[in-house]
């Protein structure tokens, strides 16, 4: 009999987390589910229905009210609750993989307990590296620890790599799709509505995520992780707009070489390779027949047309805390943005003069990183 692969996935009702469990549900033996949780009140019908399709030893949610619904409506008894629960379920004894599917900063602290706990972590949380990788990183290597990306760009990069020592890469490759914007003028885009903005034309992904995805901040966030993941400078990470979204990101090699990794845009494809890796399995996705795509196309972006990029360029430049605060400057501007309270091309406004007020730490603990996160949300939209 093989050897169970016991699977916590940390936001299950989310997009990464839903599709988690379904390729776990595909997978079938030796994977199971032992762990979920979820966060808001509009998501526990659902992940009441999760818990009892995969019945997991544990389950956390954010309070005690979401703790008596879970209770009464699936007899469950181990439900925990907090951030103090969600880093115990990240951590918690007989887990062997945790995904962490959790949406922004939040993802922090269970990024942590899991790699304290010597767990493969399954990284969906860009936001764990963009604010801590100078943390995150070195933890990684003290607990023997596997962390493995589950972003398409940066799952494609790990696989490019894989073999390669660091020094014989000349650059590292992101492509974005370029969102919903790509081929709007830079003066309409102070009329762009939360529905527009919505409306990616590849990706199916939370709000929060999509709204990134049409400013490019979302590149610029991946730039950051990939210079923690992969341990090169800002300089030697580069982007391409690739509309067709089937090379997910590629390596250039010194020698002139370039790798790239290709498949149908899927994130169930990068979620199934972190959950084997280093197997590849059969998989649920479709194959990709490049004779129907005719043709890839690939160009720069346009860094006045979308600004956040420059943004994550400068703050990965000044280290220390300043990823922290672009990130929590972001999530508070989108959030706005999603509201209605702020113009689209507001956003990077309000970002950089956020960034310009921080009085940065160089080399940050984690209580550093955290009161700058903090001081971030609470000036981002003040005068």
């Amino acid at each position: 009999m093989k050897t169970p692969k016991r699977i916590v996935v940390l936001g299950s009702t989310g997009s990464i987390g839903g599709q988690a469990l379904e390729v776990i549900r595909y997978l079938g033996e030796p994977f199971e589910v032992t762990g979920l949780s979820a966060y808001l009140d509009s998501e526990m019908g659902l992940l009441c229905r999760q818990v009892k399709a995969f019945r997991p030893k544990a389950v956390s949610v954010r309070d005690e009210k979401q703790t008596r619904l879970i209770r009464q409506r699936t007899g469950h008894k181990s439900v925990w609750i907090g951030e103090e629960g969600l880093a115990r379920l990240a951590g918690m004894e007989g887990a062997d993989i945790v995904v962490n599917g959790v949406s922004g900063a939040a993802g922090l602290v269970p990024t942590l307990a899991a790699i304290q706990a010597g767990k493969r972590l399954a990284l969906a949380n860009k936001e764990s590296l963009v604010v801590a990788g100078e943390i995150v990183m070195p933890l990684v290597r003290k607990h023997k620890a596997e962390l493995i990306p589950v972003d398409s760009e940066h799952s494609a990069i790990f696989q490019c790599l894989k073999g390669e020592p660091t020094k014989s890469v000349k650059r590292l490759i992101l492509t974005a799709s370029g969102g919903p914007f790509r081929k709007v003028g830079l003066r309409r885009l102070k009329h762009i509505t939360p529905a527009h903005a919505l409306r990616h034309p590849t990706w199916s992904m939370g709000r929060k995520i999509t709204i990134d995805s049409a400013t490019l901040m979302n590149k610029g966030l991946e730039i950051i992780e990939a210079h923690w993941l992969f341990g090169l400078d800002g300089g030697k990470i580069d982007v391409l707009i690739h509309p067709q979204s089937i090379i997910h990101s590629m390596v250039e090699f010194l020698d002139g070489a370039i790798l790239a990794q290709a498949s149908l845009p899927d994130m169930r494809l990068p979620i199934q390779y972190a959950l084997t890796y280093p197997e590849r399995l059969p998989s649920p996705i479709a194959s990709c027949d490049l004779a129907k795509l005719k043709r890839l196309t690939f160009h720069s972006p346009n860094f006045q047309k979308f600004p956040c990029l420059s943004l994550a360029y400068e703050a990965l430049r000044a280290g220390g805390t300043m990823p922290a605060v672009l990130n929590a400057a972001n999530e508070v501007a989108a959030h706005a943005f999603l509201d209605e309270r702020i113009g689209f091309n507001e956003i990077p406004k309000v970002i950089a003069r956020t960034m310009r007020k921080h009085r940065g730490v160089a080399h940050p603990g984690l209580e550093d990183i955290l009161e700058a996160d903090r001081w971030a949300r609470a000036s981002v939209l003040s005068p």
